[in-house]
């Protein structure tokens, strides 16, 4: 089978991180039989240097004739300079805009082999954990396309105050929540929303619409959480989530908060499809998805080869399951990075000091998961 796949590389360490991800999925194409064909595409800083705008319209054409897109990082100080509408960043927001994308699955679990990487205490994550072991694995599901990062904004005309408006509607809210319930129905049946109901009107609306949508999933448990106590609970409890559901800007910070628990945000990857996933990545349904790590472009690193590739390596692993059906092959590239994991081979952000471990670059972390690919 064909396959094929817009590919931005982006900014920072973007091309760093990207480059292994194509290698894992060519080794993987050759052990399955599948060829995976790249659309190289320009968005983010690179773009504004060579057009002058973050997201050529002719990026955004090509990346909607693929069956999903596979995205580096972007921005960086270089462009901060530049009005809202300029920065690298808006070129994301049109990707997820333009190719329809709103929902974003982000897994958060803690591997065996990097437990001595989390900085919580073995009694505090087993405490929480329903089989009593030190360990999590829960999901956030973010909105993505709706929200204050897509809201009304502007400032005064003397510049003295500016305003940024969080509005949501109830279909929004109701497509991001079915996704939630469908992703539970696969795990342990729990589902936490998130909000901040006691201040906000749009999170009010989004109590409401959560009650309507908790009544079609009775087998689902339905929880809620204000955005305060739920950030508090991913340290004091990580264990006792399942699947949690928030808003856009909501997920965008608690998600980078429970990276920290993994041990890097390096290791975190995303999907942001453009429909409700089918359990288990069922053939038959394709999505168009952007697949990303959750991580910056970290340019302070750039070119050194010591940022984490594995995040983007899993997030080619969620691309395969959800916009190409592939599962088999998903679960391959899955299997491959806790085998070299499981090997001792560290990059730098999740080596422990006097841990015992072997600490690789970003090229040779790559390697190695394309060697346990083909030995596989």
């Amino acid at each position: 089978m064909d396959y094929s796949i817009a590919l931005i590389p982006g900014d920072g360490i973007g091309p760093e991180v990207a480059a292994p991800a194509v290698k894992a999925l060519d080794a993987l194409g050759d052990k399955f039989g599948h060829v995976f064909h790249y659309a190289e595409l320009l968005a983010g800083g690179r773009a504004i240097d060579e057009t002058g705008v973050p997201l050529p319209p002719e990026t955004l054409e090509a990346a909607g004739q693929c069956g999903a897109l596979l995205l580096g990082a972007m921005g960086g100080p270089g462009w901060d300079a530049l009005p809202g509408e300029l920065r690298p960043e808006r070129a994301l927001l049109g990707l997820r805009k333009g190719l329809g994308v709103f929902v974003n699955l982000r897994p958060v679990a803690l591997y065996p082999h990097l437990r001595s990487a989390c900085p919580l205490k073995d009694e505090v994550l087993a405490s929480s954990n329903p089989e009593g072991k030190a360990a999590f694995d829960f999901l956030i599901v973010r909105e993505l396309t709706g929200g204050i990062y897509f809201g009304g904004r502007g400032r005064s005309e003397d510049g003295s105050s500016a305003w940024d408006t969080e509005m949501y509607s109830r279909t929004e809210i109701e497509r991001v929540l079915c996704a939630a319930y469908a992703a539970a129905g696969t795990r342990r049946k729990k589902v936490c929303v998130v909000d901040k109901a006691n201040v906000l009107e749009s999170s009010r609306l989004w109590r409401e619409t959560s009650a309507a949508v908790s009544a079609r999933f009775p087998e689902i448990e339905t929880s809620y959480l204000y955005v305060d106590n739920a950030a508090m609970q991913l340290i004091r409890a990580p264990g006792s989530f399942d699947v949690i559901v928030t808003s856009n800007m909501f997920g965008d910070i608690l998600s980078d908060e429970a990276s920290v628990l993994t041990g890097s945000i390096g290791l975190l990857p995303s999907a942001s499809l453009a429909g409700v996933p089918r359990p288990g990545g069922e053939k038959g349904c394709p999505l168009m998805g952007i697949y990303e790590p959750i991580h910056g472009s970290a340019p302070d690193i750039a070119g050194k080869n010591i940022a984490n590739p594995l995040g983007t390596i899993l997030s080619a692993a969620m691309m395969l399951r959800y916009s190409f059906g592939l599962e088999n092959e998903a679960a391959a590239l899955e299997a491959a990075v806790d085998a070299v994991l499981e090997e001792g081979l560290r990059t730098e952000d999740i080596a422990v000091k006097n841990g015992g471990e072997r600490i690789v670059g970003t090229k040779e972390m790559g390697e190695a998961v394309v060697r346990k690919l083909e030995r596989s």
